[in-house]
């Protein structure tokens, strides 16, 4: 932590806010976060609303216009929180509540442009011809994500290969939005959009898009699906070389939000035919054993025991 400072009155209502965005929106995040410390888990939760407001832009009905001048507002927030220019009466409880938390952590708050630049890819409507291409988006509104935890979670004092922390912190959120796009390829084709790169789906007969229950005439579905699966379970398995560098409770809530997301993406590669047929998703009471697990450190064990095998 860079400081402690007083958290008033004011300040203090501003994190319960976000923490009722969080608890109310939050799905499968939130079930990381509950298993934090207090300071830690309401600056989560202000990173959380403040992540929340630049999506919901995006993903609005407003025109691009009106869009992109939205966003450009909420990088305007960021330069005041940058400079120090939110008071703790000002009218914005998430500015309040991410002001107090970046002076409270060393919060990189430079990746929430990113987050906000990758909204305006959205916004744009870019597409992606290569895996690289969409590496570049993912960094931005998930690696992103990932980077900015870290500044609230920091890692243990001697902790091997700390610095690469930032770049494990990076890929497991890239697993995560990759595990995301499989699971929306059908509501993100209702809107519009298509995220999986382009010569994935032409290698597997797929550039029609996902617009009903059905794949397209001739399409290896199952193949596209499967191999985009084994892309984010080698990220997963990289990105979660950060457990032991985190304590306990950072390293639970990791784990516990990592969980549910492998967990998802288990469920994807079981019945890839059931992303065109709705959203895949866990059951409350499996998302919860997921996170009971991962504070008992059973996760976190795990990637200990296969690191030292790796060196072995």
């Amino acid at each position: 932590m860079t400081g402690t400072p007083y958290a008033s009155a004011p300040v203090l209502a501003a994190y319960s806010y976000c923490e009722a965005v969080t608890g109310q929106q939050a799905g499968n995040f939130s079930y990381g976060i509950r298993l934090l410390p207090t300071a830690k888990r309401r600056a989560m939760s202000a990173l959380y609303a403040f992540s929340r407001r630049v999506d919901d832009i995006g993903d609005g009905p407003l025109d691009p216009e009106a869009k992109r001048l939205r966003l450009e507002e909420a990088r305007t927030t960021l330069d005041r929180i940058r400079t120090g220019d939110v008071a703790e009466d000002d009218t914005d409880p998430v500015a309040v509540a991410l002001a107090h938390a970046v002076r409270r952590f060393p919060i990189p708050v430079d990746a929430l442009d990113e987050l906000i630049d990758g909204v305006q890819m959205d916004v744009r409507g870019e597409t992606y011809e290569t895996w690289d291409d969409l590496v570049r988006y993912c960094r931005c509104v998930a690696g992103a994500i990932g980077r900015l935890s870290l500044g609230v979670f920091g890692t243990v004092p001697g902790a091997r290969d700390a610095g690469r922390a930032a770049e494990y912190a990076d890929t497991l959120g890239l697993a995560l939005q990759l595990t995301n796009i499989l699971r929306d390829v059908r509501e993100d084709a209702a809107n519009g959009r298509t995220y999986l790169p382009a010569e994935d789906l032409a290698k597997f007969g797929c550039s029609a898009g996902f617009h009903s229950v059905r794949p397209p005439a001739g399409s290896d579905f199952t193949g596209l699906v499967q191999f985009e699966v084994r892309r984010a379970r080698a990220l997963f398995a990289e990105g979660m070389r950060l457990l032991p560098m985190l304590d306990r409770r950072s390293g639970a809530c990791v784990a516990a939000m990592s969980g549910i997301y492998r967990r998802l993406l288990d469920r994807i590669a079981e019945q890839p035919g059931a992303v065109l047929r709705g959203r895949v998703s866990l059951p409350g009471r499996e998302k919860a054993f997921v996170a009971v697990r991962g504070l008992s450190g059973y996760d976190a064990r795990s990637v200990h025991r296969q690191t030292a095998r790796g060196r072995a």
